[in-house]
């Protein structure tokens, strides 16, 4: 059938260079304070770096949502309003319902959703703002492409609640209304992650004697605890009409018939989920040769366990990764220049005498628009306990700024309208934190040390006064309580703006002109008269002069 060659022909294609995101999921049991966690880094060289907020509250009968595209902003569909919504900062809403995202597109013509329905940003929001719980969400979600289409193609959604984190997964039919989908509970004590590869392979099928695993036909058990596994009634029937399967639904593998592993998927993609995994897991060295192209090699598990409790800024500290410590580490090449900046600019593919090569994608890069942390609290009131971590830009050198699920007030550097990709703002947090890493990229080596020194003492001292507000608020009425955290939240946004601001301009002082000027107490060191000592201007390294002189020696040549 025409699946079959369409699936050839995406088999065959090049080096993903569609957006790209990375996911990373905390169970409470694998967390050291029992808080769940989710993570987020929305990487796109045109999604620009704010903070959403939608204000919940009761509708009448009759009112209706117009969605507009998340992509392309054109208008969608109109469909019915529910009789109430909750509060919603960026991705998290204020029951503590977190989601998270990341695109894997599929195999033609799924890849392109159907005429009309819902996109997967709006499938988002609308599921934030109308459900409290993971299970709810996933409900929400399901009858929302059944009614209304899924005007979009693969995607990883990442849901976290106090109690539970799931992974989501979603391709379109076509040019048939819905989607076929399945969801799982991530084991407690477990972590998972996903970077635009579908992960989902073989998952329980429902029977009537151990109801672990429904179908979408039986929804109304999704509340049950022991329920771990949901799915579309038609995701192995869909499949078998359409010639994408034919063995036993046993041994259906919902990623291999929907998202067929290739190169560029194992790369580009389940090396960031191994990158992730080798961090926090000493035997996971057996799957890097998987990571690195062999689609033969043992293959990444879906989740596995980490060697020690997770933290909230050791789930920071996971999402700036450029392969260190493994054969792909983006540092130590000549790609990585005489400074070993470990970017590099698109295209990721290129060609040299006839052999194809590629260029890493990490979790780090830098084209992204925004990425957080969300972290759900489930001691504390809702308002209180549920936080996004948020940060604009690369996220090696963005600062995960606490933004309480409760507030109303988006702090202003934060704001949607300030700026855009095409307006530049002086109080844009986006802004700002790209001229500091575009500048770093220069000197990358020796800056990133300055950038890294000030992003630590921020994010721990948000840390800690997150800590200190906990206990402060817990006993707060929801009037004072909205108040505290707006107070909280924007007070925090404040002084990482003022603190970078001054970043800004000590980078420059210090490293105009490839000089390195000495810093003391804060300030670059002088002479009594006011005359700039200390200066440095370190040489290239021997191997980069070796090009130089290999490329054109004989005209440098000292004569």
């Amino acid at each position: 059938m025409k699946y079959k060659l369409l699936i050839v022909i995406i088999l065959i294609c090049g080096w993903r260079c569609a957006e790209a995101c990375t996911n990373f999921i905390c169970s409470r049991g694998a967390s050291a304070d029992g808080s769940t966690m989710i993570t987020y880094a929305a990487d796109s060289h045109t999604r620009y770096g704010q903070l959403r907020y939608h204000k919940g509250g009761d509708h009448q009968p009759g009112e209706t949502v117009r969605l507009f595209n998340y992509g392309s902003l054109k208008f969608q569909i109109e469909i019915p309003q529910v009789a109430h919504t909750y509060n919603v900062v960026g991705f998290i809403n204020e029951c503590q319902l977190a989601m998270g995202e990341t695109t894997w597109g599929g195999i033609a013509p799924l890849d392109k959703g159907n005429d009309e329905g819902i996109d997967y940003g709006n499938l988002i929001y609308l599921a934030l703002q109308r459900a409290a719980n993971c299970r709810e969400a996933i409900k929400v979600m399901a009858e929302l492409v059944e009614t209304y289409g899924y005007a979009d193609g693969g995607e990883s959604f990442s849901l976290a609640d106090p109690k539970e984190v799931w992974i989501f997964e979603i391709t379109s039919k076509g040019k048939e209304k819905g989607a076929v989908w399945v969801a799982r509970r991530v084991p407690e004590g477990y972590v998972c992650g996903h970077a635009n590869q579908a992960r989902i392979t073989q998952f329980p099928l429902e029977t009537k004697k151990k109801r672990t695993s429904i179908s979408s036909k039986n929804l109304k058990y999704i509340f049950l605890p022991e329920v771990e596994c949901v799915y579309s009634a038609d995701v192995i029937s869909f499949a078998r009409k359409n010639a994408l399967f034919n063995g036993n639904d046993s041994d259906f593998s919902y990623a291999d018939t929907y998202n067929p592993l290739t190169f560029s998927g194992l790369r580009a993609c389940e090396a960031r989920v191994y990158a992730m995994f080798n961090r926090i897991n000493a035997d996971m060295k057996q799957y890097e040769p998987f990571a690195m192209g062999d689609a033969n090699a043992p293959r990444l598990p879906l989740w596995i366990v980490p060697d020690h409790k997770l933290t909230v800024h050791d789930i920071m500290e996971l999402m700036r990764d450029h392969f260190e410590g493994t054969p792909m580490d983006m540092n130590g090449d000549v790609g990585a220049g005489p400074f070993h900046c470990p970017y590099r600019w698109r295209p990721m593919d290129f060609e040299v005498d006839g052999q194809k090569y590629v260029h890493e994608r990490a979790i780090s890069t830098q084209q992204t628009g925004f990425s957080f942390v969300a972290q759900c609290r489930g001691w504390l009131p809702n308002k209180l306990g549920g936080i996004i971590w948020f940060g604009v830009d690369d996220t090696y050198s963005t600062v995960y700024c606490p933004m309480f699920c409760g507030i109303t007030q988006i702090p202003v550097c934060f704001e949607e309208g300030n700026g855009s990709m095409a307006e530049y703002s002086e109080t844009s947090a986006f802004w700002l934190f790209n001229r500091v890493s575009n500048f770093c990229y220069l000197r990358y080596d020796s800056m990133i040390v300055d950038v890294r020194h000030v992003q630590s003492q921020l994010e721990s001292d948000f840390i800690n006064i997150v800590s200190g507000v906990s206990k402060q608020y817990e006993n707060y009425d929801d009037t004072r309580l909205v108040a505290a955290l707006n107070r909280t939240s924007n007070s925090c946004a404040d002084r990482m703006m003022r603190s970078w601001t001054q970043l800004d301009h000590m980078l420059l002082m210090k490293y105009i002109d490839g000089n390195i000027k000495k810093v003391e107490n804060g300030r670059i060191k002088t002479t009594p008269t006011g005359v700039v000592t200390g200066l440095k201007q370190p040489p290239y390294p021997e191997w980069f002069y070796r090009q130089i002189v290999n490329d054109h020696g004989e005209v440098l040549k000292v004569r």
